[in-house]
């Protein structure tokens, strides 16, 4: 037994187990395929030792961290390449082991790794602090800091990185034509190309069907006022061409590049995504799709739907991250948004909502910055559950009646403006109408959905309210804000009387946040579904979290138009425990 210092990577396929349900010997098969044509002949080349393979996944040892992290980017590298890869998820850390008579290697160096890559993405790599004050500077990659984290069995928080590398392998380039082009500037807001989709099936006459699907989604991130999208007829001119992706992004003045390849096998057919930084060919999003072609233009929609629902956020992250480098001199209002936006997910509410007053006074006309700005004092009572003060509460409806003013056909707008006036205006049929225009206007927006979700929740429409919140979820399932849609849903399944149901939905979003939203929702629902125990141990936490809560705050907290409704609600909540 000895100990040493030494660079522990730990990887796991992802879904494994899925697969292996789905079609056990074929996985098999796979994976086996996998560790003799790509992950032990790179061990060797970097060299690497492997010290344990599991069914999913395998642990190995480096004596440099530059050449784990290599290893590392070459392995996702090359996954990325595969039409039809199995993706994995790859932890790197620098620290002290111990190593058996028999090669094994014990220790936290090893825990952290595997903690490491159980947070890591799909297709990603995340590395400790320790990895990069070793490789930064050394290696051609850019990190993400993710700053310190609390892992799984481990006393101290780790720092954590995720690597970006400067480059992917790409298939050979050329031009999409032999014109000499001028590099096009970027716009000032996120600008994307939707490439024609590559017919991998070899039938001619799939060629219509991948067509028509890039055209569906061109139309569908049209919707999206926040993007510049370039048109069909632009797109097309690289058809049937290999592409360098950072040559697509110079001509057409494009930051994202959305490319995509079909395969047809019998009746079924698969749809693969990717959506790549132009400027650095990082890939930012990538996905796959089945379905069978019996109803090919419901595919086509289904499609669509989904991979405009899920590359929008997408978007909208790379964009936080890229402005986070741009000096505040240099800012613009869309800058200001950005910034605003950031520190919203953060709960920051007060500053963001400086930044938000920063872009509409330096834009009158931006629509979803008025939005926004009033949606944070929105947040603060929610969140709270403590009512805003009058003022407040006024600037919240002004801001909010000026997104609407501004908005015309800003889907995200018009969502957030009647949310809030619902909310804190009781504006009850201004606000329905706004979200309706919304999701009109835009129907792949997961955020109008949601905000549709709420206002006729709090009109009392609790039907709608729920496909409404499945609708979103569907969009962007692992959107933040399924969260507070599961609590939607808990209080829509209330007014419909179904209470076990409402339970189990508040249930799920109490697992993530513990407030009088939610905790309120189990309670009410738990004390009409005779759980009168369980209603009055969750009423006695909500107490601990909050001593000063009122049954009476959901006067405030849950606005609903229906007067007979609030009374019940509070009715529950007192019976549960809650002082008046």
């Amino acid at each position: 037994m000895q100990r040493r210092l030494a660079a522990i990577l730990a990887a796991d396929v992802v879904g494994f187990s899925a697969l292996m349900e789905r079609d056990e010997e074929g996985t098999y098969v796979r994976i086996g395929r996998l560790r003799r044509e790509l992950i032990e002949p790179r061990l060797s080349e970097h060299q690497g030792r492997l010290i344990k393979s599991t069914g999913d996944g395998f642990l190995a040892e480096f004596a440099s961290p530059i050449a784990a992290l290599r290893y590392a980017i070459a392995i996702q590298d090359a996954l990325s390449c595969d039409p039809d890869p199995l993706r994995m998820r790859i932890g790197l850390n620098l620290g002290d082991v111990i190593v058996d008579d028999g090669g094994d290697v014990y220790g936290e160096g090893v825990n952290i790794a595997a903690r490491l890559e159980a947070l890591c993405d799909p297709g990603g790599v995340l590395i400790s602090g320790k990895i990069h004050d070793e490789v930064d500077g050394k290696i051609e990659a850019a990190f993400e800091d993710r700053g310190e984290q609390q892992v799984k069995n481990i006393s101290r928080p780790v720092h954590i990185y995720a690597v970006r590398p400067a480059g992917m392998a790409k298939a050979p380039a050329t031009a999409a034509s032999k014109e000499v082009r001028k590099p096009l500037q970027l716009p000032d807001k996120p600008s994307i190309a939707v490439l024609p989709f590559q017919n991998m099936s070899g039938d001619p006459e799939q060629e219509y069907f991948a067509d028509g699907m890039v055209e569906d989604i061109i139309t569908a991130l049209s919707r999206f006022k926040s993007l510049f999208v370039i048109a069909r007829n632009s797109s097309f001119t690289y058809k049937g061409k290999a592409v360098d992706i950072r040559q697509v992004g110079r001509e057409l003045g494009v930051r994202y590049v959305l490319e995509g390849s079909i395969r047809k096998s019998g009746n079924r057919v698969r749809i693969t995504g990717q959506m790549i930084e132009a400027a650095t060919d990082r890939h930012l999003w990538a996905d796959k799709f089945d379905g069978a072609l019996e109803d090919v233009f419901d595919l086509q929609d289904r499609v669509t739907s989904s991979v405009v629902g899920l590359i929008a956020p997408k978007l909208e992250q790379a964009e936080i991250e890229r402005t986070r480098q741009k000096p505040t001199e240099s800012l613009d209002s869309y800058d200001f948004f950005l910034r605003g936006m950031a520190l919203t997910n953060k709960r920051k509410f007060a500053e963001a909502r400086q930044y938000f007053t920063k872009a509409y006074e330096q834009d009158p006309e931006y629509s979803s910055a008025y939005a926004m700005a009033a949606a944070t004092l929105m947040f603060e009572q929610g969140i709270s559950g403590m009512p805003l003060s009058d003022e407040q509460r006024a600037e919240a409806i002004r801001l909010a009646h000026s997104a609407a003013r501004a908005a015309g056909d800003d889907a995200f707008a018009l969502a957030r403006a009647g949310h809030v006036l619902t909310y804190l205006g009781r504006e009850y049929d201004r606000g329905a109408s706004l979200v309706e225009q919304a999701v009109a206007v835009n129907p792949n927006l997961a955020i109008a959905w949601y905000s549709r979700g709420w206002v006729t929740m709090m009109c009392g429409e609790a039907e709608r309210a729920i496909e409404s919140f499945d609708r979103m979820i569907g969009l962007s399932p692992l959107d933040p804000l399924r969260v507070s849609a599961w609590n939607g849903s808990s209080f829509a399944f209330f007014i419909l009387g179904r209470y076990e149901d409402g339970c189990a939905a508040a249930a799920k979003s109490i697992q993530f946040v513990a407030d009088f939203h939610t905790l309120g929702a189990y309670i009410i629902n738990a004390v009409h579904a005779g759980r009168t125990a369980e209603a009055q141990e969750v009423a006695a936490r909500l107490l601990k979290l909050q001593p000063d809560v009122r049954a009476s705050d959901a006067e405030e907290a849950f606005p609903t138009r229906s007067p007979e409704l609030r009374t019940r609600l509070i009715a529950a909540l007192q019976d549960a425990g809650l002082p008046g």
